[in-house]
């Protein structure tokens, strides 16, 4: 797998005046568009375009520098349609404007060419297994929240906070089936996981059940789930399982993600320091 996700990142580097093609990259790493998208954002900690478009202006920038040829030109080479086009990207990155990097030679910043190796810590292993459940639907209540990768979300903390107990109360009575009681549900993620990238946050439960109209909704087709436990320091010990299983149980295993929610079943200590955890992801086998 590491193999394939490394021939990816020489076609990027190959194809950088291009525009992205994740379908062909997906199809170098043998994998869904899908899968390839998020699992290069928890590999690499920044989102395919954001990284393509680092790399481009790191390599623009060096012929700006050299000034053999007009910020036109150079523009229009790595895909903007204008100089004040190009100006904007080129800021954004580092932090000043084409026309006075060229004119004093001012430092810039540099996106290095990216790749991957399995790097093996320790003698711990991951629990896992997997389970084939049929249709269910995901009940409670739901709120667009930022993505924070560590520590806790803020936005979170007040949604569920803003919950009053009997709707707490009603929504874990409608649990019937595993994962049990209240789960937290990420989903609607816009294909990467960059900081920050907004997603739909489940307060929730999984059941079969009738449930009220006041209560939000999601149906979750039948699939496989690969289930993680972990035990530790909250919420260290569940974010860090959250990126383990992409950065490495991934990578090592023939299996991908496939379009789902991901939940987590979370049981935190009195005292709010120590958690026990599920984390439940929709996995597919990778064809042969």
């Amino acid at each position: 797998m590491l193999d394939r996700l490394n021939q990816a990142m020489d076609h990027i580097e190959r194809h950088l005046d291009r525009p992205v093609d994740a379908a062909e990259l997906a199809r170098i790493a043998v994998t869904s568009e899908y899968h390839f998208r998020r699992l290069f954002s928890a590999l690499a900690g920044v989102g395919l375009s954001e990284y393509v478009r680092r790399r481009r202006l790191t390599v623009a920038a060096a012929e700006v520098v050299a000034g053999e040829q007009t910020l036109l030109d150079i523009a229009v080479r790595w895909g903007y349609g204008s100089a004040e086009a190009f100006a904007r990207a080129f800021r954004a990155v580092h932090g000043i404007g084409p026309g006075e990097a060229r004119r004093t030679g001012a430092e810039l910043r540099a996106q290095p060419r990216m790749s991957f190796r399995l790097t093996v810590e320790g003698s711990s292993s991951m629990r896992y297994r997997i389970v084939r459940k049929e249709s269910f639907q995901l009940a409670g209540r739901r709120a667009r929240v930022p993505l924070v990768h560590e520590g806790m979300n803020p936005a979170i903390v007040e949604f569920v906070k803003g919950l009053e107990p009997a709707v707490r109360e009603r929504i874990e009575a409608l649990s019937d089936q595993e994962p049990a009681g209240i789960v937290n549900v990420s989903d609607g993620l816009a294909g990467e996981r960059a900081e920050g990238t907004e997603l739909d946050y489940w307060y929730a439960v999984v059941t079969g059940a009738e449930v009220p109209g006041d209560l939000d909704v999601l149906p979750v087709p039948a699939g496989a789930w690969a289930v993680f436990e972990t035990s530790g320091a909250f919420p260290a010990a569940v974010q860090h399982l959250w990126r383990d299983v992409f950065t490495q149980w991934f990578p090592s295993n023939p299996y991908r993600l496939r379009p789902g929610p991901e939940i987590s079943r979370t049981r935190i200590a009195a005292d709010g320091g120590h958690a026990d955890a599920e984390l439940w992801i929709p996995v597919e086998p990778v064809p042969a």
